[in-house]
């Protein structure tokens, strides 16, 4: 059984030290002998963006014998080519003057590794001497930029820090299309994917892969890869969980995959599947890699409905780039992984996206939570417990005094007097109870507010907001008239669930409810 490679990046080690590598060199050669010379592909954080990057190091490298058994080995001639690595994850970029020493540093390594004995002339000077004297003396450059956008990224709250590192950065990436004729092959990745304009300025011929169906495959594990590299760990899994195969693949798949670019294709996320079987303990582990804080910023700032996170509608407009002047909060979300697409309309160009799995949407609900409320998620986790247990009792008193003790502790500054706001509020709450719950589930008479199921029951929630010095009694009325109205309940009829009305009324931080159960023979 092959040792997992867990905290390595590099190609060379993992086949070195004779652990685990999905083959996917297929891919790799495809691109290369594609019409494009310069490439770029956005992937999340922790999704095997630098291991495509040293593997391609290795093949331009001419390092043949570490590719034997894999698909590229007897595919390519394992030419030599000078190789440009930039790792944006190694260098300095508190600003844009740090940023500036950083590249310059890197630069005066490659001039000193291979020997070009070339005089720093200014910052764009010098990297155009670099790549023309490789050429030169080596042959043709190969230029490879991990992370290109992690001194925009890590600063994406500061417009100003943002802004100045782009700058330096769009200086830099210039010097590409003058050097056009000494360079042999570019590849790029990224989280983001910022304008062209903005960054990769006239380089009017950089092929993006992102949303290439042909290279979907190329980061990240498919199910068949899963099933096959990792056997024997699934095997050593099962074990432990004390289940059979078929439900242990089951529960795999709920955690961990989902992630998709053309709505088709499902992928693990390579970090957590590595970290699951390394610990066989089902856990959050790529959500703990990276921080979210400006992403809940962005959330709070913008007032964003975080209902809108579930099978949101959109153009392609939504994946073509972002501005740090103008954020896309979905464009974000998508980019970074916290989005994944679920289903694609080809015809009208629109895309349902939505959470990949529960591994992400539990954590950044978590997370989310507990930063509206002030409260360490190790504080709030012993409230969804309580809630879970007086839903299945049917005590919806004492389930709503926790909802209200959770929404006393939010502060003045972030209440929106909306019913948007209130039902987003709620919708974590129960998400986070982990019981089922969906929220506008569409039915063929509207919409339902809140569906949740336990295993004898369903809940069909309507939410009512309304000012201070309303009825709440009416309030409750129109919300269970509505539900009645509707008819709501006919798609559980024959279930053999008792189905159950709840209407749940909020007038600013005041709520209240009211319960009623659908009967056989009427309504009660």
């Amino acid at each position: 059984m092959k040792k997992l490679p867990i905290s390595r990046q590099t190609f060379s080690e993992l086949i070195e030290e004779n652990c685990l590598y999905i083959d996917k060199t297929r891919d790799i050669y495809n691109m290369m002998n594609s019409s494009g010379k310069y490439f770029f592909i956005s992937r999340p954080r922790r999704f095997g963006k630098s291991l495509l990057v040293s593997t391609l190091k290795e093949i331009f490298s001419g390092n043949k014998e570490l590719f034997k058994g894999l698909y590229i080995y007897d595919k390519i001639t394992w030419d030599k080519y000078p190789v440009i690595h930039l790792d944006f994850t190694e260098l300095d970029y508190r600003d844009d003057k740090e940023l500036r020493k950083s590249l310059i540093f890197f630069l005066n390594k490659i001039n000193n590794d291979y020997k070009l004995n070339i005089v720093e002339e200014g910052f764009k000077t010098y990297f155009s001497s670099v790549i023309e004297n490789l050429c030169k003396n080596y042959g043709q450059a190969v230029i490879l930029i991990d992370e290109y956008d992690k001194p925009i990224i890590d600063y994406i709250t500061d417009l100003q820090k943002s802004s100045e590192n782009r700058e330096v950065l769009r200086e830099f990436y210039s010097v590409l299309k003058g050097t056009d004729e000494y360079i042999k092959f570019v590849f790029i990745t990224g989280v983001s994917k910022f304008s062209k304009v903005s960054i990769f300025s006239g380089l009017n011929n950089l092929i993006d892969l992102t949303l290439e169906e042909d290279f979907n495959k190329i980061m990240g594990i498919t199910q068949e890869e899963l099933e096959t590299c990792f056997a024997d760990y699934i095997e050593r899994l099962k074990e432990k969980e004390k289940g059979d195969k078929n439900e242990i693949l089951d529960k795999i798949k709920f955690w961990y995959d989902g992630y998709s670019w053309d709505g088709i294709t499902r992928l693990y996320n390579p970090f957590s599947i590595l970290n699951l079987f390394n610990s066989r303990k089902f856990r959050n582990y790529w959500f703990g890699t990276g921080t979210t804080t400006f992403l809940i910023k962005l959330i709070k700032n913008n007032k964003y409905e975080i209902t809108n996170l579930e099978n949101i509608t959109a153009g392609d407009m939504v994946f073509e780039s972002y501005d740090i002047e103008n954020m896309d909060i979905t464009s974000l979300l998508f980019q970074t992984g916290y989005l994944s697409i679920k289903k694609t309309d080809e015809e009208q160009r629109l895309y349902t996206l939505s959470y990949p799995n529960m591994e992400v949407k539990e954590s950044f609900l978590n997370y989310l939570l507990s930063n509206f409320i002030n409260e360490n998620v190790s504080h709030i986790r012993p409230l969804y417990m309580n809630l879970i247990k007086y839903f299945r009792e049917e005590k919806i008193e004492k389930a709503i005094d926790i909802i209200k003790s959770i929404f006393a502790k939010i502060p003045y500054t972030l209440h929106i007097p909306s019913e948007s706001y209130y039902h987003s509020l709620f919708y974590m709450i129960l998400s986070l109870m982990g019981v089922k719950i969906d929220i506008d589930v569409l039915s063929d008479k509207g919409r339902i507010d809140g569906l949740m199921e336990f295993s004898d029951k369903v809940y069909l929630i309507e939410f009512k907001y309304e000012k201070s010095g309303s009825d709440m009694e009416k309030i409750l009325d129109k919300a269970i008239k509505q539900i009645k109205d509707k008819k709501y309940y006919e798609r559980f009829i024959g279930e053999g669930k008792r189905i159950i009305f709840l209407g749940v009324a909020f007038i600013d931080k005041e709520i209240g409810y009211r319960k009623e159960e659908k009967q056989e023979n009427g309504q009660r």
